[in-house]
């Protein structure tokens, strides 16, 4: 698949954007879109498309001499059978970059997320589906089976940007240009009733919404810009407030309590976790749940056996772990947020035999002393592992590892780095917990190669 940088290679060489091209469109690429050719032979990037359609393309991006545009389909000439008209008043060219393909039925969707998993894992991992262990198959979520034209309401978290005049929207594609809305179709009840979109928020930079699964926990963090003041916060519910202060290029530097708890309570796996403001859990109201059942169904974890937890966060995965292997067995928890860290152990405080460690990976897995392992999870961010931290964990000697994914382009990079280092797909799962967007969610387990050739 083409580079995404589509910069270009000269300063002076004059911008195509504007420009217009019919064209039939090609297979979807990673990112959301799909690839086209002109009569020139142009590679184009194109979104709100679909393969097999005939389109006019208006490029966004691009020059003379750029090795590919990018483009939005102003116009369909031929639709493909699996096009619906986008729900979403905003979701259309130039306007809300948050969802790719509102304009795509639910089961295609699923399909084109396979179709890029497929894609990436033989590119990066030269692996065919069978060989990743995959049916290849993208399932959705319990309850996100809807019909084509509906939308599924599953994000509990959505940051809102706020445009100068204090109204709140999301960003356009590739921009930081706001598109003021009225609601976000993709958004939980819950985030819907909070009202956001409904008030203005004078000096406010960003406006991000929470509400927590299984508790009636709602948030908002408020983002300042230089030198605003916090609004008074009246909502139409019940909700703790935060502040953020933002240092110049480096996003979030700290998160102060304004009203109200500093945390949320969420509910997976039969526990309930705090996450403080500002620290991660997934976005999907179904994901904690989905993901743990797979992992720990891959993992089969045994009474009395010990397991490390990469990149644990709030501790999901750490706790759930514990729980299957009993008083006898042991956890090791790394994570980088300190805020997290706090979390993980305020979670985790009534298992006597998890100890969560605060720092990097390739740092602190090191100096723990720790040479084996039965299990291990990762969890890593977009970006992946990497070849390093694979190197770190394979010599562990783990009889399964499980890697949780959110980009397939990151997977399949560090499954090429795992069967360097003696680590091969046992099954791999992939999961739609971001409809109506181009991204998935994967598990993989890992076995050692030696184990798979008996």
């Amino acid at each position: 698949m083409a580079s995404t940088d589509s910069s270009p290679t000269t300063p002076t060489a004059a911008s195509l954007a504007g420009q217009e091209y019919e064209v039939e469109v090609g297979p979807v690429a990673h990112g959301g879109h799909c690839v086209a050719r002109t009569a020139e032979g142009r590679v184009l990037f194109v979104r709100h498309t679909l393969p097999g359609e005939r389109v006019v393309a208006r490029v966004t991006e691009g020059r003379e001499d750029s090795r590919f545009l990018r483009a939005d389909a102003v116009e369909i000439l031929e639709p493909a059978k699996d096009r619906v008209p986008a729900p979403c008043p905003y979701a259309a060219p130039g306007r809300c970059g948050g969802c790719d393909w509102q304009h795509v039925k639910p089961g295609a969707q699923r399909r084109l997320k396979g179709e890029v998993l497929a894609e990436q894992l033989a590119k990066l991992a030269g692996l065919t589906a069978e060989e990743a262990g995959w049916d290849g198959t993208v399932e959705p979520a319990p309850g996100d089976k809807v019909e084509p034209g509906e939308v599924p309401a599953w994000r509990t978290r959505v940051q809102y940007a706020i445009d100068d005049e204090g109204r709140a929207g999301l960003r356009r594609h590739r921009s930081h240009e706001v598109e003021p809305i009225d609601r976000c179709l993709i958004a939980a009840e819950a985030v819907t009733e909070l009202g956001v979109e409904a008030r203005r928020w004078p000096d406010m930079a960003t406006v991000e919404a929470v509400a927590a699964t299984g508790s009636n926990d709602r948030m908002v963090v408020l983002t300042p810009r230089p030198g605003g003041r916090l609004p008074l916060v009246e909502l139409d519910r019940p909700v703790s407030v935060m502040r953020a202060e933002e240092e110049r290029g480096r996003g979030p530097q700290a998160l102060h309590r304004v009203h109200g708890r500093a945390f949320v309570r969420e509910r997976a796996d039969d526990h309930t976790w705090r996450v403080s403001g500002g620290g991660f859990w997934q976005v999907h109201h179904q994901a904690a749940g989905v993901l743990v059942d797979a992992v720990m169904r891959g993992l089969t974890p045994r009474r009395g056996e010990t397991a490390i937890d990469l990149y644990c966060g709030a501790g999901l995965f750490a706790g759930a772990l514990a729980d299957r292997m009993g008083e006898r067995g042991a956890v090791l928890g790394i994570e980088a947020s300190k805020r997290a860290v706090e979390d993980a152990r305020h979670n985790l405080a009534d298992f006597p035999r998890i100890r969560i460690e605060h720092g990097t990976v390739e740092r602190v897995l090191p100096r723990t002393g720790i040479t084996e392992a039965d299990l291990i999870v990762l969890d890593p961010p977009r970006a992946g592992a990497g070849r390093d931290v694979v190197r770190h964990i394979a010599p562990l000697g783990a009889r399964r590892i499980a890697y949780v994914a959110c980009d397939p382009a990151a997977l399949a990079r560090d499954l090429a780095h795992f069967r360097d280092a003696g680590y091969v797909p046992r099954f791999l799962r992939a999961f739609d917990l971001f409809p109506m967007t181009h991204h998935l969610e994967c598990v993989a387990i890992l076995e050692p190669v030696a184990k798979r050739r008996r």
